[in-house]
C-alpha cells in the first residue's frame, strides 16, 4: 500500500485527494509527499547545493541514495556533502522524562539540529559494539555480553562506549 500510495504521489495526485481516496491522516501523506519531492528534485538536479543536500539529509536520504539519484558516487557525495559542513547533530534521549537528570547517555545522530545535546572531551575511550535492535526470538545474551563488556571495562579503568 506505501509503495502506491507513494507512486500516486509521484504522479501528481494531491495529498488531499488521496486522504479523500485512503483516509491516511493527511500529517503522514504531507511526510510522504516531502521525501518524494526530493526524490524527483534530486532526479533532476545538474549539482548538488547547500539547501538540497541539507534538505535530503533532514528527510534521511543516506549519501549512497543521494549518490544513485545524482548519478554520482557514494564517497563523492559524502566528501561534497562534508565540504559543505553538512554534519548530524548528536542529540540525546532523556530516558527518565525529565523526572530527576539522565545519567546514562543514550544518543543518537541527525540532521535536524543545530547544536550537540553532549560535549566531546579528547580521551581514550574503548568501544564495545553490541548486538544491535531486539526483534521478537532474539536473546538478550547477545546484549548481556556487552553490558557485562563494558562493566568489565569500567572495572578496570577504562572509558567506554557502546554502539548498539
Amino acid at each position: 500500500r506505501m509503495f502506491v500510495v507513494a507512486a500516486a504521489l509521484k504522479s501528481g495526485y494531491s495529498v488531499d485527494r488521496l486522504y479523500d481516496l485512503t483516509k491516511i491522516d493527511r500529517w503522514f501523506l504531507t511526510k510522504m509527499k516531502n521525501i518524494i519531492d526530493c526524490n524527483l528534485m534530486l532526479g533532476a538536479a545538474k549539482s548538488l547545493d547547500y539547501d538540497l543536500m541539507l534538505t535530503a539529509k533532514q528527510l534521511g536520504f543516506s549519501d549512497q541514495q543521494i549518490a544513485t539519484l545524482v548519478q554520482s558516487t557514494e564517497n563523492a557525495v559524502r566528501a561534497q556533502r562534508n565540504q559543505l559542513d553538512i554534519r548530524p547533530f548528536v542529540k540525546q534521549i532523556d530516558t527518565v522524562a525529565a523526572e530527576w537528570p539522565a545519567s546514562t547517555n543514550y544518543l543518537y545522530l541527525t540532521y535536524n539540529g543545530s547544536t550537540n545535546d553532549v560535549e566531546f572531551q579528547a580521551e581514550d575511550h574503548v568501544m564495545v559494539i553490541g548486538s544491535g535492535v531486539y526483534r521478537i526470538g532474539s536473546s538478550v545474551e547477545f546484549d548481556w555480553c556487552a553490558v557485562r563488556s563494558i562493566q568489565e571495562l569500567r572495572r578496570l579503568g577504562k572509558k567506554t562506549i557502546m554502539l548498539n
